[in-house]
């Protein structure tokens, strides 16, 4: 929930304890995944420019960047309760029916998450069947899709996690 996105977000709890450390681990890859994209984009404009040498693939290196630092960010940011969330209808509603949308969201998300899980394996066995390659650089495109299905994974235990707190609190009969 956005209001829990303040200093209660991280979770107290032992399972929310050992997911933490695991899910910033994992977005930090991501970010240092980004920061690399950056240089690199740098290094190529600079080389284009001035010498005419971009960096060859640079785009595809892009591609596959942005696809592994997207997966990494995304169950850090759920279990910190920082997903978008559309706050405008329930801003000023009870705990309880916040809290309720927000099982009721986690579960949609789990089960989003599980199909893209699925649909990412049968993905990954079909481009390395294909032996499909990049363009420039013929990295073997499946290549990129484990990293994604791991992420997906971590990020359905999130969820599930997401959901059974929320209900705990529900239960508890938690007002802020």
């Amino acid at each position: 929930m956005s209001e829990a996105g303040g200093s209660d977000a991280r979770p107290t709890d032992p399972v929310g304890r050992a997911l933490y450390p695991v899910t910033r681990t994992v977005s930090l890859i991501g970010g240092g995944v980004l920061c690399a994209m950056a240089v690199l984009t740098v290094i190529s404009v600079f080389g284009r420019y001035f010498f005419n040498a971009p960096v060859m693939g640079d785009f595809e290196l892009i591609a596959i960047g942005t696809g592994v630092s997207v997966f990494a960010f995304l169950p850090h940011c759920q279990l910190m309760r920082e997903n978008v969330a559309v706050d405008f209808f329930l801003s000023n509603a009870p705990f309880r029916l916040k809290t309720f949308f927000d099982i009721v969201g986690n579960l949609i998300y789990a089960a989003i998450i599980l199909l893209l899980t699925w649909r990412s394996t049968l993905g990954s066995i079909g481009l390395y069947e294909a032996d499909e390659m990049t363009l420039i650089l013929e990295i073997p495109r499946w290549w990129t899709l484990p990293t994604a299905m791991l992420c997906l994974v971590l990020l359905l235990v999130v969820c599930v996690y997401s959901t059974w707190r929320s209900i705990s609190e529900m239960r508890q009969g938690r007002t802020s």
